[in-house]
């Protein structure tokens, strides 16, 4: 996956829209969810954003294991869509990615075929893009896992959580 540079003088939410552009997805309808649950929670100035799939649309991208049916570069770009899906809840909650005081941790879950152990190198995708966009606030602590099974039998899925700038959530 090669994401190109930009200018530090764009908005976070102009950086965004360069990325989803470079992935090939848009990220502006309605994002899917699956379940009973609330995409993004506020909770003072931390936001916390549930399990995030490689889904566009209705559509989950990469179903499979890494290692198996995919390889590190394919785990990456499914990693990538899992950040930018993120991103585009916590644009949603908060008005704008320029809110967003950091990101605190994303926790990686790569499905894995049984020799597989470059779940960190996965992960790579998803922390490329948070930076890319949020420039060091998008700098964040990180866990990637090995799991056997994933919802919708996706590739990856990435939680993670955030703070915001002192401004009231929109949800």
């Amino acid at each position: 996956m090669h994401i190109q540079h930009t200018s530090d003088l764009m908005t976070a939410d102009a950086r965004f829209q360069q990325v989803a552009q470079e992935l090939g997805y848009d990220f502006s309808g309605e994002i899917k969810i699956g379940g009973n649950y609330t995409p993004v929670m506020c909770d003072g100035h931390q936001l916390h954003v549930s399990g995030q799939i490689p889904r566009v649309g209705d559509e989950v991208l990469f179903v499979g294991a890494l290692g198996d049916t995919f390889d590190v570069a394919q785990g990456q770009q499914a990693a990538a869509i899992c950040a930018m899906r993120a991103l585009a809840f916590l644009q949603r909650a908060t008005g704008s990615l320029d809110t967003i005081g950091a990101i605190l941790r994303i926790t990686v879950h790569v499905r894995s075929a049984p020799a597989f152990t470059q779940q960190s190198e996965v992960a790579d995708g998803a922390s490329d893009v948070l930076c890319r966009v949020l420039g060091s606030r998008g700098v964040h602590t990180r866990t990637s896992v090995g799991v056997l099974q994933l919802p919708k039998g996706a590739a990856v899925e990435l939680d993670l959580m955030a703070t915001r700038l002192p401004t009231a959530c929109s949800l």
